[in-house]
């Protein structure tokens, strides 16, 4: 029997028409392998942290008549909120399924949900820093005082160890199941999850992260 499923894309103001190109090539590419029924296809152009989206309560109404699985292409195009998602996964007559993290539990999505508002946070401290040390600078001219290197130094290996402990919450349970480096590089790939820099995994980087944790755990 063909497995149901309601399709959720989102693109919020700030994105072009190619974003939604490329939630449908995630969904479309899972279901190539899946033999499926599609019971309706919902779009919203509204922010992720907007949770009050006409389009996606439609989709959710409907999934809840029917029983069908919520289909999203990632994990931030259903929400940016965490206790959104912690309620929706709690939620009998709700499933949903993430086209681009297909083998992922209940505990893998909730593992990325957290990390990825934790990510958010951290951006957004940055850029606080960021302009308040531009407004500083603004005040008074000059190079580095007063211990300032040592200070920013300190600042920058403090936000790395902090980007390897929240990558090591996944990398970890993967290396303790015997799994290759490549191979935990790919599953990270998979989920969606981009290194600091924004860019793709490989062996080295996660051997990396690794190393770094366990260094910090020996100190």
């Amino acid at each position: 029997m063909a497995k149901q499923y309601v399709i959720y894309t989102r693109v919020s103001t700030k994105e072009q028409n190619l974003g939604l190109e490329a939630q449908m090539r995630d969904i479309e590419h899972y279901l190539g392998s899946h033999d499926h029924e599609i019971l309706g296809h919902f779009s919203d152009k509204q922010s992720g942290a907007d949770d009050d989206r006409p389009e996606f309560q439609k989709a959710l109404k409907l999934v809840r008549k029917t029983g069908a699985e919520l289909l999203v292409s990632k994990l931030d195009r259903l929400s940016r909120d965490l206790a959104m998602i912690a309620n929706l996964m709690k939620e009998k007559d709700v499933s949903f399924r993430i086209a681009s993290m297909p083998g992922a539990d209940s505990m893998m999505i909730g593992i990325y949900a957290v990390l990825a508002q934790k990510e958010r946070e951290m951006i957004s401290e940055r850029t606080k820093s960021a302009l308040a040390a531009a407004k500083r600078r603004g005040k008074k001219l000059g190079g580095y005082r007063d211990g300032a290197i040592e200070k920013a130094n300190a600042t920058r290996t403090k936000a790395a160890d902090q980007q390897a402990t929240k990558f090591a919450k996944i990398i970890l349970p993967l290396k303790q199941q015997g799994l290759p480096l490549k191979t935990i590089a790919e599953r990270l790939d998979q989920m969606g999850i981009t290194t600091v820099r924004g860019g793709k995994w490989d062996a080295t980087a996660v051997s990396r992260v690794i190393k770094r944790v366990e260094g910090a755990a020996a100190e």
